[in-house]
């Protein structure tokens, strides 16, 4: 069901993808030296399909880190509950242990009981 889901909606944005790098052929120059004018030192002929997938991918990307980034106190805070969580697991066991070891069976905690004998069963 889910990769039904997966090929209904990546099926549409593919075709819209490739329609936009059909239609957009065009070589564009993409120039790094906003001095000159006329015939720029660092600048690339590019197709504009592939300046605008690369504009999408960095901005993509700049989303991602500022999102990680933002998320890095919820990350410090559960980070500190699970050292905590397992602190407490590892005293949980310790303390069951020792309690165990130093409780009497049953037969001696009560002198009366017989150990043949059990309650019935909960209905």
């Amino acid at each position: 069901m889910i990769r039904f889901l997966k090929g209904l909606i990546l099926l549409p944005v593919a075709i819209v993808v490739v329609a936009l790098a059909v239609a957009n052929r065009e070589v564009v120059r993409l120039s790094f030296d906003p001095f000159t004018t006329d015939t720029p030192a660092f600048s690339l002929p590019l197709p504009l399909y592939v300046l605008i997938f690369a504009s999408v991918a960095i901005g993509i990307l700049c989303g991602g880190i500022g999102t990680w980034l933002g998320q890095s106190s919820t990350r410090r805070t559960s980070a500190a509950r699970r050292r905590e969580i397992w602190r407490l697991e590892g005293e949980t066991e310790r303390l069951k242990s020792r309690v165990a070891a130093s409780e009497p069976a049953p037969a001696e905690r009560y002198p009366g009981l017989d150990s043949r004998v059990a309650l019935p069963a909960p209905r």
